[in-house]
């Protein structure tokens, strides 16, 4: 198969995704194979590619946002069907025996597996899941649509919820790339007025475009207090803008699994009258299930850019520039790297 791997974590602008034919892999006991068609450009593989996120195994293929067809199962697998269109998303495995998996915690799980970071991904024409950590794709999604749903709105789902946003209340937004704009058209389906803080002005029309109430620059302060807010730009210099903006009782949410370093925090400015800072790590499957209901019903609209297989370090440079508004997607069925 032909396939991108992480050889030498390293600036973006050297190119460190290397590409190449690679063994086909095989599923084991409960794992699917699929034939990759589609994988979203996140921006935890842009952190795995310079080395912000160590990777976890020499060679891993990012990606975790993959749509593809079940062609092959593994000895006891049997929750799906040959030809079946199945998602893959970043969690890939949990212990379900620590006291987090226990406790219905499994994103805490202490030895956690994702794929893209410990198990090869999706930047290949073919892709090894474990059956009981996919999803079955709705049908009011295609495939370029759907794959940025597997991370970019699970995450921005369960980012939402961490937020604590009343209902019919105010929600900040910093950042507005592929979560972004998907959480932002969950919390308006939920009746919450959504202020958008990016410095990009495509994403700013963007945002107003999908019924956002105010969209100004990343460092402006938004026309009313927020009853909760998310942070997804990677952006620790922004986390006390945030805090200030936040009415009494406020939570802001960081969704990233990367964040720059986070300056002083005043404990009377910031953090009096019971505001909270919250981090999002990973997701759970219930989340998973939980998003795509609502997703479907909505029915959610990813805005997409996509790019062949063989433009993947292009993907991810664009996405480093922000140069992406909305989600970038990789086209990986038959495309080859040539």
């Amino acid at each position: 198969m032909q396939a991108w791997w992480v050889e030498q974590p390293g600036a973006i602008a050297t190119h460190p995704l290397k590409g190449g034919a690679r063994a086909n892999p095989a599923p084991g006991p409960g794992e699917i194979l699929l034939e990759v068609r589609v994988c979203g450009v996140c921006r935890t593989d842009l952190h795995l590619a310079e080395g912000d996120l160590p990777p976890h195994a020499f060679g891993v293929v990012p990606g975790h946002e993959v749509v593809g067809a079940v062609v092959e199962t593994g000895e006891g697998s049997t929750r799906f069907r040959l030809g079946d269109r199945v998602g893959a998303a970043w969690l890939g495995r949990t212990c379900g025996s620590c006291r987090f998996c226990l406790r219905g915690d499994e994103n805490l799980c202490l030895t956690p597996r994702f794929n893209g970071w410990d198990d090869d991904g999706g930047y290949a024409e073919l892709m090894v899941v474990h059956e009981d950590y996919a999803y079955l794709i709705p049908e009011a999604f295609n495939d370029e649509q759907a794959a940025p749903l597997l991370c970019a709105g699970i995450i921005g789902y369960r980012a939402l919820r961490q937020s604590r946003l009343p209902a019919g209340g105010r929600l900040g937004i910093y950042g507005f790339g592929g979560s972004a704009h998907l959480a932002a058209q969950i919390a308006i389906f939920e009746g919450a007025k959504v202020y958008v803080m990016t410095r990009s002005r495509k994403a700013q029309e963007l945002a107003l475009e999908l019924g956002t109430t105010f969209a100004g620059d990343a460092e402006d302060r938004p026309p009313e207090l927020m009853d909760g807010a998310i942070l997804f730009a990677p952006s620790g210099a922004l986390v006390p803008l945030a805090m200030r903006s936040l009415e009494r009782g406020g939570t802001l949410a960081i969704a990233g699994i990367h964040l720059s370093t986070i300056p002083a925090l005043h404990y009377a400015e910031d953090l009096f009258y019971e505001r909270r800072i919250a981090s999002v790590t990973a997701n759970t499957r219930a989340d998973g299930e939980q998003f795509f209901d609502v997703a479907s019903r909505i029915p959610l609209r990813p805005t997409t850019v996509s790019y062949p297989l063989a433009e993947a370090n292009k993907a991810l440079r664009d996405l480093s520039e922000n140069r992406i508004t909305g989600a970038a997607v990789l086209r990986v069925a038959s495309a080859g790297l040539a």
